[in-house]
């Protein structure tokens, strides 16, 4: 990807004009070590034969090490080629948010150009582009979405599905749309062709009837071939060439210096210990060259952050040359770009990761890896209908594609903390997420799509006939499906159109006739975000104690609200300030309350966002004020499929599927539980947790949803 992202500070915007002779130096210097860069690249040896294999195949894919350049360079080979003709745009897709913006950054810096302009991005809650964009990189929900409002997608002459052996549910449904996509435009175009070599055998009715010819000319013109390109760092691309009918592969050669595999010689039971040990030991006994460690989360990566500089501050004064900075997919954009730049002179980066860093973007000045061989995922029973969270092995390939990193600039070297014989246990290969997901978000974008019959849609793998059945089942006691399984109106096209997880948009709708709606807002936002409160190990008392004074007796929904609505009062009072300042005393704030500042920033940004979105289907937004009774009910109908019934020894039993499962330590209710609830998620670590839960009254469930409870004795 965009190797040597990080030896420029693409934020930096010198202004036109007035320039000194040294801004200018700078500025030329700057530019040619980009295009020096840009020639070092593996890809650049074969950009001309990689256009000409576009222009002669449909669709393509190309095999390439992570580094070789694929992701930044070939959008840019295409549009000098001319593919952005009649104002066409270059699509580029990425599982992930923090990759389509970092890589939209590192290209238009390489153009010259501002962002946005003609290089853009587009991600959830985040639009970079403009009239003037034609490379625009995007997640490839994203695109999805987009397809329900341009069936043919015609805006785009070419589509690259970047990183797709990572294999997420959205870029295997999305394969199987742009193969439908590609077929409705080739044959559109065939139909266009048999119509005008009709028309031109007939000049004096083309004369004749001169407006509808040209109108027939600007509806041929606008119709050409979608080129699809998929893109993968895995060298076994069957799978997609089969799936496309044998589609042409095209392998570029990357760079790869040798690297020391170590393991444990015994089993590490605490791996942020290990992990934060293997730090120092690296730092205070090797050579120079930057560290990635590679973690499982948000609040895993936060924890040894702090744990790293509080360990600082124990060393001796010459010891102490190490910058600790993270990346995880909700940090926000600008912060983002740390990790790319480059350490303080004399300085050590250790950068802090989850898996986005094995493949989807490329950090310069690598030379060590400690990875701990755990990933956190999704997994989903449709026999149970209940999706969980957890922290499980990676594979061979992902153990591979780690260790790879430290070797892309010179030899480098990778401390498994796991056995030798660990790591021949693992699978060869990562589980696709389509066989191990909650199907309903991607169901009801299909259905918007028009695909009614599910079952029969090209997957390039299909899922479980049980998980598809659960899924629709779902939907249905949701209120977005009709009896015969079409999409209903207008509950259904309403929570289609929202950018959430089906029970989010739901709950947000049925808000509105609850006169809850800005409650909903502040708790759906606050949600899609990482743990708000944060609990440092030397500090835990206090923080559960300042965790009190946001509290509130009915649970952990109104709590997300506390904290959200004293952080507006907080921010409302220092309005007066430059922004600069207000963020200062934000990040002050939130420090002293034990509040992860990256992760209220983030749910702010979410909640602008929805709350224009429902604004704009015509939701009106109140507020219950202090009547929070009718917020729990909302909560009851919305999240019914998630309650659970207290039992005698204290633990809970869920009514959906009658599993058994404890209240998660950072819950308002750890310590008084009460007898009814609903809850958010269930996480799995060494017991069933749920998180997120709010009181209710168990026979507010027979009356809020008797589409699923009936009254029992």
């Amino acid at each position: 990807m965009a190797q040597g992202q990080g030896r420029l500070n693409s934020s930096t915007k010198i202004p036109k004009g007035n320039l000194s002779d040294g801004n200018r130096k700078l500025d030329a210097f700057s530019k040619q070590m980009l295009a020096q860069h840009r020639k070092s690249l593996p890809i650049a040896s074969v950009d001309k034969r990689l256009v000409e294999e576009v222009q002669k195949h449909d669709t393509l894919i190309i095999v390439g090490e992570t580094g070789s350049g694929k992701t930044t360079q070939l959008p840019q080979f295409l549009y000098n080629a001319g593919f952005c003709g009649d104002g066409k745009l270059i699509g580029i897709t990425q599982p992930r948010r923090v990759a389509a913006v970092t890589v939209a950054k590192r290209v238009a810096e390489e153009c010259g150009v501002n962002l946005g302009e003609k290089v853009g991005y587009s991600i959830r809650f985040e639009d970079m582009t403009s009239s003037l964009t034609r490379i625009k990189y995007m997640t490839d929900g994203l695109l999805l979405r987009e397809a329900l409002l341009d069936p043919h997608l015609s805006r785009y002459s070419v589509i690259i599905v970047d990183e797709a052996h990572e294999r997420t549910v959205h870029t295997d449904v999305l394969l199987g749309l742009l193969k439908s996509v590609q077929d409705a435009r080739s044959k559109s175009l065939n139909n266009l062709q048999n119509t005008k070599n009709k028309k031109t055998n007939n000049d004096i009715q083309l004369k004749e009837n001169g407006a509808q010819c040209l109108n027939f000319l600007k509806q041929y013109q606008g119709r050409t071939p979608l080129k699809l390109i998929i893109m993968s760092a895995s060298l076994d691309a069957r799978i997609f060439s089969e799936y496309f009918g044998g589609a042409r592969a095209v392998h570029i050669q990357g760079r790869q210096f040798p690297v020391d595999i170590f393991y444990t010689l015994h089993v590490e039971n605490d791996y942020l210990d290990a992990s934060l040990a293997t730090i120092f030991q690296i730092h205070l006994e090797e050579g120079p060259g930057d560290i990635l460690v590679f973690l499982t989360g948000q609040e895993e990566i936060e924890s040894v952050e702090r744990l790293v500089k509080e360990r600082l501050k124990q060393l001796p004064e010459n010891s102490k040359k190490l910058v600790a900075v993270s990346i995880f997919s909700s940090l926000p954009s600008e912060q983002q770009m740390r990790v790319f730049a480059p350490a303080p002179p004399g300085f050590r980066k250790v950068i802090l990761a989850t898996n986005i860093a094995e493949t989807s973007v490329t950090i310069s000045g690598i030379k060590y890896i400690i990875d701990p061989g755990l990933v956190k995922a999704r997994y989903y029973d449709p026999n149970k209908g209940l999706e969980s969270l957890v922290v499980v092995p990676i594979s061979k390939a992902q153990a591979l594609q780690r260790s790879g990193r430290a070797g892309r600039e010179g030899p480098g070297k990778c401390f498994r903390l796991y056995q030798e014989d660990q790591f021949g246990k693992f699978e060869d290969s990562t589980k696709p997420e389509i066989k191990r997901c909650n199907l309903s978000n991607i169901i009801l974008q299909l259905k918007a799509l028009g695909v009614d019959d599910i079952s029969g849609f090209d997957f390039i793998e299909k899922p479980t006939r049980s998980a598809i059945v659960k899924s629709l089942e779902q939907l249905f006691l949701l209120g977005a499906l009709t009896d015969d399984c079409k999409l209903s109106n207008p509950v259904g096209r309403q929570m289609a159109c929202l950018p959430l997880d089906p029970i989010y948009s739901k709950a947000l709708i049925l808000a509105s006739e609850f006169n809850c709606l800005e409650e909903m807002l502040i708790t759906v936002a606050m949600l899609s975000v990482e743990s708000i409160f944060y609990s440092p190990r030397d500090k835990k008392e206090e923080s559960r104690t300042t965790k009190k004074s946001f509290a509130s007796p009915e649970g952990d929904h109104l709590t997300l609200v506390n904290v959200y609505r004293a952080s507006n009062e907080f921010l409302e009072k220092r309005s007066g300030l430059s922004k600069e300042k207000r963020e200062k005393a934000f990040r002050k704030w939130c420090k002293e309350n034990f509040i992860d500042s990256r992760s209220l920033r983030h749910a702010r940004d979410i909640h602008s966002q929805i709350r224009r979105n429902v604004e704009q289907m015509g939701l009106r937004v109140a507020s219950c004020g202090d009547d929070v009774l009718q917020f729990c009910r909302c909560l009851a109908a919305s999240f019914f499929l998630n309650a659970a019934l207290k039992q005698p020894e204290g633990s809970y039993r869920a009514l959906a599927n009658g599993e058994i499962v404890s209240i998660h330590p950072s819950s308002v209710f750890f310590k008084n539980k009460p007898e009814c609830l609903i809850f958010n998620e269930l996480v799995e670590t060494n017991r069933k947790y749920i998180r997120n839960t709010t009181r209710i009254d168990y026979l507010w469930l027979t009356e809020l949803a008797p589409q699923f409870y009936a009254v029992q004795n």
